[in-house]
């Protein structure tokens, strides 16, 4: 039998602990769980053209309930990710219920994906006495494409029939794009040519390079959405965003207050698009402190 001398298990060791915490540090963290968190995975919300889209529901163990929801919406460009790893679950810890949806994504166009999140607070409504929740106080949450989507939760007008109503009553934005027409993907510039624009992100969303559909562009971006009767907002947004620029966040705000609607932006020192700077203690508590002024009931 060949024996390993000495130097070469010293190097093989060495190299073990080099790659060992390198490869740990690459892996995408999973947001813990809050303790006393009673969890219901795969609850079917609606079945649009027969498949069924489905959420997860987070539920305070302790106190007597009902309790206020907070709908997180994912983001992944339209096209990608899920209700996994919800970043929002802390927030059970302080008394309010959680759902983590999945909805339609790219090639399914525009409007699938908003009508699936409407869909899902209208079935935590309908539902709201079956897990003890509070029907009258729901808020949304999601961040980049999750963020576009919540804010057109706030902003949009109501579907003219709802036998139950989709409204929800405060919206968190995570450096969402608010207008779909100056984001830069979908802008012909120097940088783009016609040909990249056509396959943006935005393009395959709503069907058509941004740039030929401004009506749809407008429909399907909160900028353009704003009334008096939106639901306030608490928008957060990196200061270093090299995917979504902070103006789009700056202009939906701008707007909100110019109407009379109450709106708050911060500012993430450091921050890129999402990252450990939306993790603190600090982050946190503004986002607690916002959903429990305009949800918890008085």
């Amino acid at each position: 039998m060949k024996t390993i001398s000495f130097t070469t298990l010293l190097t093989i060791a060495l190299v073990i602990l080099m790659v060992v915490p390198a490869n740990a540090q690459n892996k995408k963290q999973t947001p813990k769980l809050a303790p006393n968190t009673k969890t219901i995975k795969d609850i079917e919300y609606s079945k649009p053209n027969g498949k069924p889209q489905l959420l997860d529901l987070y539920l305070p163990k302790k106190g007597d309930g009902p309790f206020p929801v907070v709908m997180w919406v994912h983001g992944g460009g339209w096209k990608n990710g899920s209700k996994k790893n919800c970043p929002a679950t802390w927030l059970t810890n302080h008394g309010f219920a959680v759902a983590s949806i999945n909805y339609r994504l790219i090639p399914t166009q525009w409007p699938a994906q908003i009508e699936d999140c409407r869909a899902a607070v209208r079935w935590l409504r309908f539902d709201a006495d079956n897990h003890n929740l509070d029907p009258n106080h729901i808020g949304a949450w999601g961040g980049s494409a999750g963020g576009h989507l919540v804010a057109l939760m706030g902003t949009l007008p109501l579907p003219d029939v709802e036998t139950t109503t989709s409204r929800v009553q405060a919206v968190c934005d995570w450096y969402g794009p608010t207008d779909l027409l100056t984001m830069p993907p979908n802008v012909v510039s120097e940088k783009r040519t016609k040909e990249q624009v056509a396959q943006s992100n935005g393009a395959k969303l709503l069907g058509a390079p941004v740039w030929t559909i401004p009506e749809k562009a407008m429909e399907a971006s909160a900028f353009h959405q704003v009334s008096k009767e939106d639901a306030p907002f608490l928008i957060m947004h990196g200061e270093k965003d090299p995917a979504v620029p902070i103006v789009q966040s700056e202009m939906l705000h701008a707007r909100l207050k110019m109407t009379g609607v109450e709106s708050t932006l911060h500012i993430v020192k450091g921050a890129g698009h999402g990252g450990k700077e939306y993790r603190t203690p600090a982050v946190q508590k503004m986002i607690l402190e916002f959903f429990e002024k305009h949800l918890h009931a008085n």
